[in-house]
């Protein structure tokens, strides 16, 4: 990945975000790397922002796989519509302007991803498309685990972005909903620091859990390894 000007650059594909109320970040491109594609030929993206997600998951799903992203935010999904346009896959992702409680497509999911907004306490910055990015005003987990429920195919996986204490309070509530945690890896900035994110995915049927860690630096400006395997075939310098 590469910044220039008001685009991120990937390997395959380039993400416009400067009329976007988030940008592209570490949160979506973990997310759109590690989510665990295998099997899925639908796919859906629930808050997808610039679009970064969906074309992650484009990019490394089977070629017949469909994915579908809701964006609330119309200028959002307007510039997520054109980054699409502008990939490699224009006719495999379809960018939806809707809530996710409004969504019905009439079909149901193989895999579900989220990086979801997650400040539910804080205060709300002033700006309203931040604070419905990033607060849980217009998607309160209860809302995000309904329609989950309701979106994702019987067997099929939900995999989630979230940081350490939102994280395990997801878990507890996701049981409530008939969905286990089948895995659980941590991302640290470096060994020995505190967890700052979790990578969850759920399933409805229980499985043994799975558990693994991505580190950002092995040292001062150095990626670690296990970060770089996780995004090489994205970031344009490796």
């Amino acid at each position: 990945m590469a910044k220039s000007g008001t685009h991120f650059h990937f390997k395959q594909f380039s993400i416009a975000h400067d009329r976007c109320s988030m940008k592209v970040g570490t949160d979506g491109v973990l997310l759109g790397a590690w989510a665990d594609i295998h099997t899925a030929h639908t796919l859906l993206d629930i808050g997808t922002g610039t679009g970064v997600i969906a074309l992650m998951l484009a990019q490394r799903s089977a070629a017949l796989a469909s994915i579908d992203a809701v964006e609330l935010e119309k200028e959002d999904a307007t510039q997520a519509t054109e980054n699409v346009l502008n990939s490699p896959w224009p006719d495999k992702v379809n960018i939806y302007t809707c809530a996710i409680q409004e969504f019905t497509p009439g079909k149901r999911y193989d895999l579900i991803v989220s990086n979801p907004p997650y400040f539910i306490n804080s205060q709300e910055p002033p700006d309203k498309r931040r604070t419905q990015t990033r607060h849980t005003v217009s998607l309160p987990f209860e809302d995000l685990l309904q329609a989950v429920t309701r979106l994702l195919a019987p067997g099929g996986r939900f995999s989630i972005i979230l940081p350490y204490t939102e994280g395990n309070r997801f878990i507890a509530l996701a049981s409530g909903y008939s969905l286990s945690c089948i895995q659980q890896w941590s991302f640290r900035t470096r060994a020995g620091k505190p967890v700052e994110r979790w990578l969850l995915t759920f399933s409805d049927i229980p499985a043994p859990l799975n558990t693994g860690e991505v580190l950002l630096y092995k040292q001062s400006h150095v990626w670690d390894d296990s970060y770089i395997a996780l995004t090489r075939d994205f970031y344009l310098n490796l």
